[in-house]
């Protein structure tokens, strides 16, 4: 008679350490957040090897004098990052000078990088001086993609030296990233042009510096096109204005579709489009002078990139009636997914029923618009059909869109949209840019928008008969059906009357309330004296996921008197139960170093109306840009500003992209689970440390080993 009692076999649990070792490896390889592979490495002695041994890239953070603590268990690690090593902007490689705080032996520490790395391929590293990549260039034969990091002055070499040197010593180059690099744009070309073999093996070339005073001129961009005919990804700040002589028009754009027919990513954008100061919103965005770029030209560069994914052209100057020349870009370049215009007018401009310009770029699931000066409603919500499969919109500096054409545009797009972005639109405040986003306020992940404060009643409300239907013929319907709604966005057989309600529309979408629930990422850009506490009344009171934000001011604080208000606002910011991670920019508020004029604040004054409060939120990550006075070139923590975030005990990294004072960092021993404290001036031109009592690399070193030797509780 058979049992009915189960084999034992049977009793045991399966669990996830029964899956072969190569599901299991690629599993664990699928983790990409940094903690959660450390977090796995934990759970026994084999998903430890198996962590460490799908680990393809590692950033090392601590001081460059604890060579002792270098890790040896990362031996199948590709991509290192060494540029964040402490003291930020050292010369890791140079050789040791007797007024040095730190002495190192650069054959050593390559020595030592490659024994714990012995598979690197590719390197981002901060590089005072290039020749210092020779002794890593000698150990790793086999690297092939760096990324250079110079926010200090250039060596006082001859144009193109400094880059020869280092194309002779890196010879087997096939990506090459300096868009944080600080050079001048006459030492690329000659040193390309000398150096055939390596320009020849380049696929990618990243020259999108904002530290570049006019960008590279039209010669400049033939000449590093004609050297590299092998690009794939091509990314260049250019000088477009044609008040300027060698500006970038026709020419140089015809020879870079020739000369590099491979090309998947091409971004080309003026010096003045990179600087992240805010615009005017009262701008029409038409500029009195045209850029030299005409249309047939557009016509003849998107024909002959037919392999392009990724497409940026931002000018300074207009660019007029240009929807004819991106129908082609459409239709040539079947693989395009992200495009970025900046100055380009007529992108969107319907007639009837018919789509036109962008609209017709069907495959986009990137979209970013600035300053297009004709573009309306009408024009907008064209682009939400005809671009159906949009998951990112960045719409900059736009007169004449309004909140109806926005929320007609997230309603067209609530199944795809997660990512968005409203700047600089003189009719979309922050909470009209809310209210227009409510049909995907459930869906969305990611939202930049301006904080400027109109009183929310003045809005009409959408929910309760607002009235807010388009019809796309060029008048505004009344939602009563009189048209029929298209199945396909894109039929040219029969004329159809598009009409669209935004009441009903949202009518189908009001199940999720008023919750933001995949909100995870916010961005707000604010005025110098404005407050913060208006936001959440704005239409972001509940967003239960929220874990990171960045606020950016800016302003010149010497205009102001001082504010009525003692703070900024943070505290507003306790509603939102999950935020860890907070980038608090303040970099472009000028204010005064020194004593300030009477009723006015001086930088300390600044520091602590925009900190104060800080302390109340459970952050475990800060990166802070103090103010600055520019006559001084000064960018230094104060001490309310140490004061204040000393206050804030969940406080697990710190970085300030400034200086400041060995005395004020010793604040920050008092905070008891801080474990990464950095300073780092990527700004230009960072100031020397010997010119600066502010940055002496033994100060960061002595600061740096005390609050190594604490105990963090967790």
């Amino acid at each position: 008679m058979a049992s009915s009692t189960p084999s034992i076999s049977h009793l045991i649990a399966t669990s996830i350490n029964d899956l072969p070792d190569v599901i299991l490896s690629n599993v664990i390889a699928a983790i990409t957040e940094v903690r959660a592979r450390n977090s796995a490495a934990l759970v026994c002695r084999k998903w430890l090897v198996l962590e460490r041994s799908t680990r393809a890239s590692l950033t090392l953070r601590g001081n460059v004098r604890d060579l002792i603590m270098l890790p040896t268990c990362f031996r199948s690690v590709t991509h290192l990052d060494l540029s964040l090593l402490s003291p930020w902007g050292h010369p890791l490689l140079s050789p040791a000078t007797p007024e040095a705080a730190i002495d190192t032996d650069p054959t050593l520490i390559a020595h030592l990088l490659l024994h714990a790395f012995p598979s690197i391929n590719s390197l981002k590293l901060y590089a005072r001086n290039l020749s210092s990549l020779q002794p890593l260039a000698s150990q790793w034969p086999q690297l092939g993609k760096v990324t250079l990091v110079r926010w200090h002055q250039r060596p006082q070499l001859s144009s193109g030296e400094e880059f020869s040197s280092f194309f002779s010593e890196c010879s087997n180059l096939v990506s090459l990233d300096l868009s944080a690099f600080y050079c001048w744009t006459d030492d690329i070309p000659p040193s390309l042009e000398s150096h055939p073999r390596v320009s020849e093996s380049l696929t990618t070339l990243n020259l999108l510096n904002p530290s570049f005073s006019e960008g590279f001129k039209s010669d400049e961009i033939t000449a590093i096109a004609k050297s590299c005919p092998n690009l794939k990804e091509f990314r260049a700040a250019c000088m477009f204005d044609p008040r300027y002589i060698g500006y970038v028009g026709d020419e140089a754009l015809i020879s870079i579709a020739t000369k590099c027919p491979n090309l998947a990513v091409l971004h080309l954008a003026d010096t003045s489009a990179l600087c992240s100061t805010r615009g005017d919103p009262s701008d029409d965005g038409f500029t009195s002078e045209q850029a030299r770029i005409n249309i047939p030209t557009l016509i003849e560069v998107f024909s002959s990139l037919s392999l392009l994914e990724e497409l940026a052209l931002d000018l300074c100057n207009s660019v007029r009636d240009s929807g004819p020349a991106f129908e082609i870009l459409g239709s040539k370049c079947p693989r395009l997914k992200s495009l970025k215009l900046g100055q380009f007018h007529g992108v969107s401009m319907p007639v009837e029923w018919k789509l036109d310009g962008v609209a017709l770029c069907h495959r986009l699931r990137s979209l970013s618009i600035r300053n297009p000066g004709d573009l309306d409603d009408i024009g907008l919500i064209a682009i939400g059909r005809g671009c159906s499969s949009l998951s990112r919109f960045e719409i900059q500096g736009c007169k004449k869109i309004t909140m109806k054409g926005m929320r007609t545009v997230a309603s067209l797009l609530r199944k795809t949209l997660v990512d968005v972005k409203i700047s600089c639109c003189k009719n979309l405040s922050a909470p009209a840019s809310l209210k227009a986003l409510e049909p995907i306020k459930d869906t969305i992940q990611r939202l930049h928008i301006d904080c400027v404060w109109d009183s929310v009643e003045e809005l009409p409300d959408c929910s309760n008969g607002g009235g807010l239907a388009f019809n796309l013929r060029g008048t505004h319907g009344d939602g009563d059906g009189d048209g029929d709604e298209d199945e396909e966005l894109c039929n040219r057989k029969k004329k159809v009357k598009y009409s669209y309600d935004l009441n009903r529309l949202y009518e189908e979408m009001n199940g999720h309330g008023k919750t933001w629930d995949k909100l995870s990422y916010l961005s707000l850009w604010i005025g110098v004296g404005d407050l913060l506490t208006p936001l959440p009344d704005a239409g972001l009171e509940n967003c239960p996921n929220l874990e990171e934000m960045r606020i950016k001011v800016e302003g010149d604080g010497r205009l102001l008197s001082k504010p009525s208000d003692r703070e900024f606002g943070l505290t507003t910011l306790l509603c939102y139960p999950k935020l860890s991670k907070m980038h608090l920019d303040c970099g472009d508020v000028i204010g005064y170093a020194h004593t300030a004029p009477a009723g006015h604040m001086d930088l300390s004054l600044w520091e602590r109306f925009y900190l104060m409060g800080i302390g109340s939120l459970r952050l475990s990550q800060l990166d802070y840009w103090p103010a600055q006075d520019r006559d001084v070139n000064q960018r230094s923590l104060t001490l309310p500003a140490a004061g204040l975030i000393q206050q804030c005990l969940t406080l697990r990294k710190l970085f300030i992209h400034g200086t400041t004072h060995e005395h004020f960092l010793r604040f920050f021993l008092h905070t008891p689970h801080l474990r990464d404290v950095q300073l780092r001036e990527d700004y230009y031109p960072a100031p020397e440390s010997d010119m600066s009592t502010e940055i002496r690399e033994d100060s960061l070193s002595r600061f740096e080993a005390e609050l190594n030797r604490r105990q963090i509780p967790d």
